[in-house]
């Protein structure tokens, strides 16, 4: 795009004589509405195939004419901004620069969204808007605004994934949404996978209400249906009806439960004067070098507190298929997988984003916020995960078997 000459730009600033920067943002919103003014009238000339006093050609047998105009005020980052839309005869005519129905100019809506994926409230983005540039929108726009972008929430629910994942993980992070007239608890599950070249990847966000085996066999059969062929593992906190669900869609895939929320949860009972201890004797169970240190160490464990803790020996026991699996991988691998802080770390930045919405108007509104969070939360993911040359070479040597064409 060519630019004003130099010359003819100190011609006008000199015509102007300028004083603050005041009389130089008016000029430049005079002369963002000239240039917009013409481009509608140059469109308009394409549009009747000639321009303004040229008369129709004779072969015309219901020519199209100019119509008057009708007059709009635009919101831009300049501030709000009268002109006037040329209209035909025929009421066909379209500016591709502003629509019929479009009263923001290009950036306007983009700082918008940007302050909404920011977590800040509807009536909070329309003071920022008016103190920025000094345009008043309600906050009924905002949202009218942020509606806009569902088709690109949607395409982005739905768009083809990779074809192997090494791990995903998943996990729930609650709000409170409207539904008929009252506000109910709603679960946002959040599925991150690792990809063969170790990065993070948001692969979806589901809006649920009760999870069972059915809503995560939806959940899985929506991945497969976007192209994911094979999972090695699967990491969660223990989410209701998961391993059901792993088995009847990815029936090779192994299952393991997060090793620090199994802490938590088999120990919420234990008493304070006991709760060094038995986190310690926990700890040798984990951190064993092979699984059959493990076992030994549970068997301990269940020795020495069963009487005492017999709910917090059998958490462990009961679940010790899906607690173990990390033993059958080599210690670069165990460190990814154990436990499920790097969703939660997730989880987190979306608690602080959302930290000023207490509640949501329906579950398309918590979808938009979730989705330009993470679009936000995304352009900062570029490491990969630790080691992981040496973790993909173990890998490859493990699964050799499972190579998808």
């Amino acid at each position: 795009m060519n630019t004003a000459p130099a010359e003819l730009l100190k011609e006008y600033v000199k015509s102007q004589q300028f004083t603050s920067t005041a009389e130089i943002m008016t000029a430049m919103k005079e002369m963002f509405r000239d240039v917009v003014q013409t481009v509608m009238e140059v469109e308009l000339d394409e549009e009747l195939g000639r321009e303004r006093c040229q008369r129709a050609e004779a072969s015309e047998t219901t020519p199209n004419y100019r119509n008057g105009y009708s007059r709009k005020t635009v919101k831009t980052q300049l501030g709000e901004v009268d002109i006037k839309v040329p209209r035909d005869r025929k009421g066909s005519f379209e500016p591709k620069i502003i629509s019929k129905y479009n009263r923001n100019a290009d950036g306007m809506e983009e700082k918008i969204l940007a302050l909404y994926a920011c977590g800040m409230s509807q009536r909070d983005i329309a003071e920022q808007i008016k103190e920025l540039y000094d345009v008043e929108i309600s906050p009924e726009l905002v949202t009218k605004i942020t509606e806009k972008i569902m088709p690109e929430v949607t395409a982005w629910q739905n768009r083809p994934l990779e074809k192997v994942y090494p791990f995903i993980f998943m996990d729930a992070i609650h709000y409170k949404v409207k539904e008929d007239h009252r506000y109910v608890t709603k679960a946002a599950y959040v599925v991150l996978g690792i990809t063969m070249d170790g990065r993070k990847d948001i692969l979806g966000v589901w809006i649920g209400e009760h999870e069972s085996s059915k809503f995560w066999l939806s959940v899985l059969n929506d991945l497969k249906s976007r192209g994911v062929l094979d999972v090695y593992l699967f990491c969660t906190d223990g989410l209701c009806g998961m391993m059901e669900a792993i088995q009847a869609v990815y029936p090779k895939s192994r299952l393991q439960r997060c090793i620090v929320h199994q802490i938590r949860s088999s120990t919420r009972f234990v008493s304070w004067k006991d709760i060094k201890q038995v986190v310690a004797d926990l700890k040798k169970i984990y951190t064993a070098v092979t699984l059959g240190e493990a076992e030994d160490a549970l068997l301990q464990f269940g020795e020495k507190w069963r009487r005492q803790y017999p709910s917090c020996v059998k958490s462990w026991e009961e679940n010790w298929d899906v607690l173990s699996t990390f033993y059958e991988y080599p210690p670069e691998v165990r460190k990814i997988i154990y436990t499920t802080n790097i969703i939660e770390g997730l989880n987190r930045q979306f608690r602080q984003i959302t930290k000023n919405k207490p509640s949501f108007t329906n579950d398309d509104s918590l979808r938009r916020m979730l989705y330009l969070a993470s679009q936000r939360i995304v352009k900062h993911w570029h490491a990969r995960c630790q080691n992981w040359d040496m973790v993909l070479s173990q890998l490859q040597i493990m699964f050799a078997d499972r190579a998808v064409g």
